[in-house]
């Protein structure tokens, strides 16, 4: 059976029915929030109601629901737990299960941004020019090799939570003095925006599905009206990037427009919030999930997608009556 753990469901219930869409009867979709009202474990085949991430007790729970479940692979939601998943990711190896997630180092780089900035600058690959020491960022401002307006945002932020923009060396020494977050600066660029979903062999390592789209609209920290295209020059910048992480199945990669170039700005190694669109669009992640858990590699094939593919993101509820809710000893209800 084609069993996949999806930790910290929360609200991603259209992401699970897209993956149950694809599993079918080969498979369960089985799902751990820490809340038993987390809509999305309505759309699971078995549901489990666990501790926070930060509880001393979480991964032996996570590790006993592999064992229980047959579980195949494993992936989270959340930015924060993936570091988590990580670090333990020889642990699940020894139960058979595919850890969709980063090794330890390309964690660390993905959710730190400014490791991720020296990095990426480490290995020639174009990022927005980023500064996480006061002093050094007023001696480029005077050097000119930065100027306002400015974007300041948390060194591990997620969901676009304290990301702003600066127009003002006044505002931006009342920000970073605050206290409240350890900020990043970096060089504003106006040229444009994109995101591209990327999925990463776990057995090749290489690249094999990217499917990109450009934002109209945001909500939330996350783009909920895209529209899909396809440019070769972004797909060999995707490959250039991949090929200095290890990195293994899902990736939601943000990328900035400069001067004609594209320039990475982050990587969330998990399943994006808008990875939806590249689902509807065909490109099935989960289909290449399977493949693996199978033994099979993924060919290569970036942008098997049309262009000009509209996203619409629109809200649902789910009604479910309380006795139907798995049983929760973690939340208040």
């Amino acid at each position: 059976m084609n069993n996949l753990l999806f930790c910290s469901v929360g609200r991603r219930g259209r992401l699970l029915q897209n993956a149950k869409e694809t599993i079918g009867k080969t498979g369960l979709i089985v799902g751990t929030d820490n809340q038993s009202t987390a809509p999305a474990l309505q759309f699971c085949d078995r549901q489990h109601v666990v501790p926070r991430i930060t509880d001393p007790k979480y991964f032996d729970i996570i590790l006993n629901i592999c064992k229980e479940n047959d579980i195949k692979a494993i992936t989270t939601l959340i930015d924060p737990e993936i570091e988590l998943l990580a670090k333990n990711s020889d642990r699940f190896k020894e139960l058979g299960v595919i850890p969709l997630c980063p090794a330890p180092k390309s964690a660390i780089y993905c959710f730190n941004k400014f490791e991720l900035y020296k990095y990426l600058t480490e290995k020639g690959i174009r990022t927005p020019l980023t500064f996480h020491d006061w002093d050094e960022f007023i001696e480029a401002l005077e050097e000119r090799r930065i100027s306002f307006p400015i974007f300041m945002k948390p060194i591990c932020g997620s969901a676009s939570i304290g990301a702003h923009k600066v127009h003002t060396l006044e505002q931006a020494t009342i920000d970073w003095n605050s206290g409240e977050h350890d900020y990043i600066i970096q060089e504003l660029m106006t040229g444009g925006d994109c995101d591209a979903d990327v999925y990463v062999d776990t057995i090749s390592h290489k690249a094999v599905a990217a499917f990109s789209k450009r934002k109209i609209e945001t909500r939330i920290g996350g783009a909920s009206k895209t529209i899909s295209f396809k440019d070769p020059k972004l797909f060999k910048f995707i490959e250039e990037i991949c090929s200095v992480f290890e990195f293994n199945g899902p990736l939601d990669m943000d990328f900035f427009i400069k001067d004609g170039e594209y320039y990475l700005s982050e990587i969330n190694p998990r399943f994006g919030g808008a990875y939806l669109h590249a689902y509807g669009a065909g490109v099935d992640f989960f289909q290449l999930i399977v493949n693996n858990i199978n033994g099979i590699v993924n060919e290569v094939n970036l942008g098997n997608y049309d262009d000009d593919v509209l996203m619409l993101m629109y809200d649902d509820v789910v009604i479910v009556p309380k006795d139907k809710l798995v049983n929760d000893k973690f939340s208040l209800l």
